[in-house]
């Protein structure tokens, strides 16, 4: 049996090919969680009215890959301490945020929080927040897969913004 965790991390594109690479991962889908309009577009979702995050949900197999350490991947694509977006994405459509399903759910997620504050990896206080998981709406499919249908514009856009090279200082 699967399961589903969302995560949200900034741009959606560069959340799916770290996940999509781990054994057990049946999938991972871009899309929108977390506000009050249903089925949302991208442009809706822009213009930080709609209360959504772009977010991941990724169905997997909890025999090969646990929900703790789909959370530990989480943390090194995201920059824990920037409550306002994500590297050049800024807003509130660009939190950073782990939707937890049920109570285990959430004490992982919060543990783990915990254990990254207490590391000392970073020198100012993790924000991330953790919430509860609302209805995820698939993003539109030009949105999918985006790594493997527009590699080059992937990379620049992974380098250009700032991601790579904070992902490089902090979690190498």
């Amino acid at each position: 049996m699967t399961k589903k965790a969302v995560f949200a991390g900034g741009c959606f594109w560069c959340m799916v090919k770290p996940f999509e690479e781990q054994q057990g991962i049946i999938s991972v889908t871009s899309g929108y969680t977390g506000g009050h309009v249903p089925n949302p577009t991208y442009e809706q979702v822009t213009t930080g009215t709609t209360g959504h995050t772009e977010a991941v949900e990724i169905e997997y197999d909890p025999a090969l890959i646990s929900y703790e350490q789909l959370v530990e991947i989480y943390w090194q694509q995201t920059d824990p301490t920037d409550a306002l977006g994500q590297f050049a994405d800024r807003g509130d459509s660009y939190r950073p945020v782990i939707y937890y399903s049920d109570e285990e759910e959430r004490e992982i997620a919060e543990r783990s929080k915990q254990s990254l504050q207490e590391s000392g990896r970073f020198d100012k206080p993790i924000v991330t927040k953790i919430e509860p998981r609302t209805d995820f709406y698939p993003a539109e499919d030009y949105h999918q897969d985006y790594y493997k249908k527009n590699k080059l514009h992937y990379t620049l856009y992974r380098e250009g913004s700032g991601r790579a090279g904070f992902l490089r200082k902090h979690w190498s």
